[in-house]
């Protein structure tokens, strides 16, 4: 029965950088370049444009356990683990974003900031209320918006405990609900659309990409399989992963393509703007994997 439930838990852990756009637009077949192993649960990764490192966040057991076993490796853009354990001590990193030299990791429950060169703590941010907070991203005022996907696991598997929220943490650090709402579907990756002014959220309980500004109700922007985790825009593009097909697929003009096929548990991915790559953690295979999609 633990099995059983632990494979039910990896199915729904999820789990930005304000580097999450460029002006061109993407069209040509992706090409799978490298191949990284020896991450332990890699739920995210983050390409920082000022250091020009990838940042990949390791849950390293279960999504929600308070262990201290989480990490943060950091990996050179060709394809080298230059600290396979950066950061320590956090519980179960997921969605990661970076703000100046501050970069944001999301806990469970808390927002944990660190510096970006040195991995020293900056500050901690608890999230009253929240049950499993998944992705992070930075808006152009320096707010931060995090995803609460509000599952627990029991006896019997993942549970939705809570209302699906969208946090804020003002640069103050003051905490509020930006959003609450269940026709979200279980919200996982969040990214900022600059090009429209908005945000994008992902759900991993629906089969629909929301477009969504604060202070208005999302609205529906396509449909794909469901089962979606992490979101990039490029240009006019959109990437979304899905576990439901082991793929990245590519939203334009209103059409979704299945793009990137064949990635197990493809989780919160990035995108390295300077050499047009897409990053993709994947979960249950430990590795990262690397595809050129220019």
């Amino acid at each position: 029965m633990r099995t059983r439930v632990w494979l039910l838990a990896l199915l729904f852990a999820a789990c930005k950088s304000t580097d999450k756009q460029e002006t061109a637009t993407t069209s040509s077949t992706p090409t799978r370049t490298a191949t990284i192993e020896g991450f332990q649960t890699p739920e995210s990764v983050l390409w920082d444009s000022t250091l020009d490192v990838y940042f990949v966040s390791n849950i390293n057991g279960n999504p929600t356990a308070k262990d201290g076993d989480g990490f943060i490796s950091v990996v050179d853009p060709a394809g080298t683990i230059r600290d396979t354990v950066f950061i320590r001590g956090l519980n179960a990193p997921k969605g990661m974003t970076v703000v100046g030299d501050t970069l944001w990791v999301a806990d469970i429950d808390v927002i944990r900031g660190y510096n970006a060169r040195t991995e020293a703590p900056v500050a901690t941010v608890p999230i009253r209320g929240a049950v499993f907070l998944n992705d992070i991203v930075a808006a152009p005022d320096g707010s931060l918006y995090i995803t609460d996907t509000a599952i627990r696991f029991g006896a019997n598997g993942p549970e939705h405990v809570g209302r699906d929220r969208i946090f804020r943490i003002a640069p103050d650090r003051k905490v509020s609900v930006a959003l609450e709402s269940d026709s979200l579907g279980r919200p996982n990756g969040i990214t900022y659309d600059r090009a429209n002014d908005r945000f994008i959220v992902v759900p991993f309980g629906a089969g629909k990409l929301f477009a969504w500004k604060p202070n208005q109700p999302p609205t529906a922007l396509n449909e794909g399989p469901g089962q979606f985790d992490g979101v990039e825009v490029v240009g006019n593009v959109i990437w979304v992963s899905t576990w439901a097909d082991s793929a990245v697929y590519r939203y334009a003009d209103g059409q979704g393509t299945n793009a990137i096929k064949g990635v197990p548990s493809p989780a919160d991915i990035g995108y390295d703007a300077r050499r047009h790559r897409i990053l993709i953690p994947s979960f249950t295979g430990n590795r990262v994997e690397i595809w050129e999609v220019k």
